[in-house]
């Protein structure tokens, strides 16, 4: 038996109805989802910090949740772990017809890095289009998860809008908008224009950073994520230097604790 079909064997006697787990076996598809995205953050995590002997670890937990999904699956009869395979299998193959044979033909075309991601986006936009066949309408928009981190779907709307031309050509633009949404939220402060219509500018301010981001071909979500990083790193910094003049950091003021700010900027 290999290792997948043991671990097959292991997560249906977790489910099995007369001898399994009562936690297992009281999960639903959407009870699982929020151990799935604590698991994938774990995986982020220790690739983040390097920890290879976590990232096996994390790796082993995340596919323990597709193992989960597949099973509930194969118990209501709609699919099995098989069936999740021959999925994936067959979309790498064919989305890659320059590294495998699609129809008994295999492309010999070297393709650049830009060529295959435009490739790739296009058979993406066709199985949109196959999956929305019994609507009315295909927007290039549909199944961009609404589960995605709120940073992640913005730049996953605005690379689709800007495939069909919907873009500024150059960042120029990009920086006269993030000035007008600084002084729209500005004025909606000011202004006293209520919590919502804040909100709104303050959104819309994000929005343009995520399209400055694009611009600078860089992830919005990894940046943000290095900046918390960095903030978590120089509050910690502030702590322990406090803690060596026995004050906690409620105990000391803002200038003090400023001053120690740019102590830590400095030693980085």
């Amino acid at each position: 038996m290999s290792q997948i079909e043991s671990l097959l064997v292991i997560m249906e006697k977790l489910r099995d109805p007369e001898t399994g787990c009562p936690w297992d076996l009281g999960q639903t598809y959407k009870t699982i989802v929020p151990h799935t995205l604590e698991e994938v953050y774990e995986v982020v995590d220790a690739i983040e910090n390097g920890d290879i002997a976590d990232l096996r670890a994390e790796l082993g937990d995340l596919l323990f949740q597709i193992v989960f999904y597949a099973q509930i699956g194969k118990e209501r009869n709609e699919f099995d772990f098989k069936d999740v395979v021959e999925g994936i299998n067959e979309k790498l193959i064919s989305r890659h017809p320059h590294v495998f044979q699609v129809d008994g033909k295999q492309s010999t075309k070297k393709m650049t890095l830009a060529e295959q991601s435009s490739t790739w986006e296009m058979f993406k936009q066709k199985e949109r289009e196959d999956k929305s066949k019994s609507n009315q309408t295909v927007s290039i928009m549909d199944n961009v998860p609404l589960a995605f981190p709120a940073l992640t779907r913005a730049k996953k709307i605005q690379n689709r809008a800007a495939k069909v031309g919907f873009d500024w050509d150059n960042i120029e633009p990009v920086w006269a908008k993030l000035q007008e949404e600084v002084d729209e939220i500005h004025e909606a402060i000011n202004g006293h224009m209520g919590q919502d219509k804040i909100e709104d500018e303050l959104g819309d301010l994000l929005c343009v950073c995520v399209n400055l981001a694009r611009h600078l071909d860089i992830d919005p979500e990894k940046a943000l994520r290095r900046s918390n990083n960095k903030f978590e790193r120089r509050f910690r910094y502030i702590e322990a230097k406090l803690a060596l003049k026995e004050k906690t950091p409620e105990e000391a003021s803002l200038e003090e604790m400023d001053a120690l700010w740019d102590e830590a900027k400095k030693e980085e």
